[in-house]
């Protein structure tokens, strides 16, 4: 009798984690493309009408392009590249165009992407003449025995590769340039609007996982800084079969908790599902006054897009649906 009673309630507990399970399953979106362009201190009625409708839109048109490449038969490291490719391009984001400026007044910026089917990875950091810095990036992942390149090495390996190279005065914008000055005017630390990168993950028609990312840093950065948008399994993660993560905060804190490999670990070995982990990694590191967000993808298409400030520009697409984009938390 005894044996049966404990049977029973085993039962129901086996029970019990297939409808949480399932109920978690049934409240996330699926897709085969995410993006973010960063996370921070972005609340509702702090942008303009016209502003948030370009940033929109902008998200909006990163989607369409990344989806496309996928709806093609495309890898999904292409779409990834593609849909980044989009955002570095628009002066909007803390990437490319709108990277924010150094300390000594420079724009350095740092790239990362990995694909999920072979672990393989490209990653660089201080790049200041390569207009797109995820293509660096990518060169290093299809064209180097090397994962990470850096300051002027990575520049000459992305000549080499034939990467477009501009005059570093094609990164400048004034909305930049006059954070930096009252950076330097502040004896605190500036509240920066948004703790920027932009990244994307997807997940293409044979299963394969990819995952990049790409910065400008933080205004008003010094001797060399680098951040964890470059860090393989701080800032950027890919595992076939688990998940793929980009992330957007204080890259600090992302390095010492390893954030986009911690999600991926919870899911290979904990079996969490990937809203969970993913929740779950964002909620301690606020804890640890870690601040930012990630977006992911499981290996069943599952959007994840957790955030601990007040907003994040964010992003899915499926295959055959319409963009959803979103900026602020309520």
């Amino acid at each position: 009798m005894k044996i049966n009673m404990i049977f029973r309630n085993f039962l129901l507990l086996i029970l019990m984690l297939m409808t949480v399970n399932c109920s978690v399953e049934e409240t996330t979106p699926k897709a085969v493309l995410v993006i973010h362009g960063g996370a921070g201190w972005i609340k509702r009625g702090s942008v303009s009408d016209s502003l948030e409708h370009e940033l929109s839109e902008t998200l909006k048109a990163s989607l369409i392009k990344g989806r496309a490449v996928i709806a093609a038969g495309g890898s999904s490291l292409d779409a990834v590249q593609e849909a980044i490719k989009h955002l570095e391009d628009s002066p909007l984001f803390n990437a490319g165009k709108g990277s924010v400026f150094t300390y000594n007044e420079t724009n350095e910026m740092d790239s990362a992407i990995m694909d999920g089917a072979t672990g393989n990875a490209g990653a660089a950091t201080g790049i200041q003449t390569i207009k797109n810095p995820i293509e660096v990036a990518r060169a290093v992942l299809d064209n180097s025995v090397h994962v990470f390149l850096s300051g002027a090495g990575a520049e000459e390996f992305a000549l080499e590769q034939g990467l477009t190279q501009v005059n570093p005065d094609y990164f400048f914008t004034q909305k930049n340039y006059e954070k930096l000055l009252e950076a330097k005017k502040s004896t605190k630390e500036i509240k920066q609007d948004k703790l920027g990168t932009v990244g994307a993950v997807a997940l293409d028609v044979r299963g394969n996982l990819a995952a990049g990312t790409s910065t400008g840093g933080m205004t008003n950065q010094r001797y060399g800084r680098i951040g964890d948008v470059p860090v393989i399994g701080a800032g950027t993660y890919a595992e076939n079969g688990v998940c793929g993560i980009s992330a957007t905060g204080h890259g600090e804190y992302f390095i010492r908790y390893v954030v986009a490999h911690d999600i991926a670990a919870r899911i290979k070995y904990a079996h969490q599902h990937i809203q969970q982990a993913a929740n779950d990694v964002i909620a301690a590191l606020k804890d640890k006054d870690g601040l930012g967000g990630v977006i992911g993808l499981d290996a069943e298409g599952h959007v994840v897009m957790p955030f601990n400030t007040p907003g994040m520009f964010r992003g899915y697409i499926s295959l055959d649906g319409e963009p959803v984009v979103a900026m602020y938390a309520d």
